[in-house]
């Protein structure tokens, strides 16, 4: 039998997906069949370099249900009236990347986060094989596809008004945080988004792919490679120094996120950290305090953002 969760439970991401998250998320959708076959033709993503060097560029963290702050962030963004000319998402930032890339407002994105359903993006997969994943994100890809083709009439990166890239972690071989910024977005964001033993890799020319979240969550060093001359990068991760009481079993967790944040925090011109407390779930009323606090945060550095996109 499946685990449930209500979904006005406030939790930790890693007991979100411990208490049966992802189980919840596979009841919406039909079973994914041949989730391991290999993506290899030309609508295949890639990573490849750049048309032009990104003076600027916007990086999108991971962080599971936390990323709605990304939302009130690009929506406080918008409305300052500064645009980048590349953005960089890793897991669920590389969500908001695309979407931003292919032309959605704040407000646009504000109403798709309050209305969407986050438990339908998932599909059961491999239940009964020998791998530990158990569901395809094969839904993300689609979901993706949709919007793409409603707003701009094309699901390919390169194509999009602005430069976009979707981080993902190679696991084939010697491993590698690539940045995929042509092909199809749908699955580059589907690799990009695919959380390490819970979903199934993506396979892509030949390779397996996953969520960075572990390896480079925060990856401005990456939009640095890519060219960027500034990078404004938002941090979706938890304030571990104001846990609160009880939460003493995830500091570890909270600890090694922040490891791997810091060197890509300090690479940037200026990093968003927007605190809208430390548990997390997937009800209305959280999403509604996460992109609060996105647009709130960033608002209150209004003066520096302006600044550096002058610059």
């Amino acid at each position: 039998m499946l685990a449930t969760m209500p979904q006005d439970t406030d939790l930790p991401l890693t007991a979100l997906r411990r208490r049966g998250f992802l189980a919840m998320a596979a009841l919406g959708s039909g079973c994914a069949v041949n989730t391991d076959r290999d993506h290899s033709g030309d609508d295949a993503p890639l990573s490849a370099p750049l048309p032009r060097r990104p003076r600027l560029a916007w990086v999108l963290s991971s962080g599971g249900p936390r990323g709605f702050v990304h939302v009130g962030v690009l929506k406080a963004l918008d409305e300052l009236g500064v645009v980048p000319d590349l953005l960089v998402g890793a897991s669920v930032g590389s969500m908001l990347a695309v979407l931003r890339a292919a032309g959605m407002t704040g407000l646009e994105l504000e109403r798709l986060a309050l209305d969407l359903s986050p438990l339908s993006l998932a599909r059961i997969a491999n239940v009964f094989g020998g791998e530990s994943e158990r569901f395809s994100g094969a839904p993300v890809a689609e979901f993706i596809r949709d919007q793409l083709q409603d707003k701009v009439n094309s699901t390919r990166l390169e194509q999009l008004p602005i430069m976009v890239a979707c981080v993902a972690q190679r696991i084939d071989g010697q491993r590698k945080t690539v940045a995929f910024n042509q092909g199809d977005a749908g699955l580059a964001v589907q690799a990009s988004s695919a959380v390490e033993g819970q979903f199934t890799p993506v396979r892509i020319r030949g390779d397996r792919y996953v969520d960075a979240d572990a390896y480079m969550p925060l990856p401005v060093r990456l939009a640095r490679q890519m060219g960027a001359e500034r990078v404004l990068a938002v941090d979706a991760s938890a304030h571990e120094d104001r846990a609160p009481t009880g939460a003493g079993r995830y500091r570890n967790g909270d600890l090694r996120k922040r490891a791997n944040t810091l060197p890509d925090a300090r690479a940037a011109n200026l990093t968003l950290h927007p605190d809208f407390g430390y548990w997390v779930s997937l009800s209305a009323e959280f999403r509604q305090r996460s992109i609060e606090a996105g647009y709130r945060d960033t608002m209150a550095q209004a003066a520096r953002i302006k600044a550096l996109h002058a610059g």
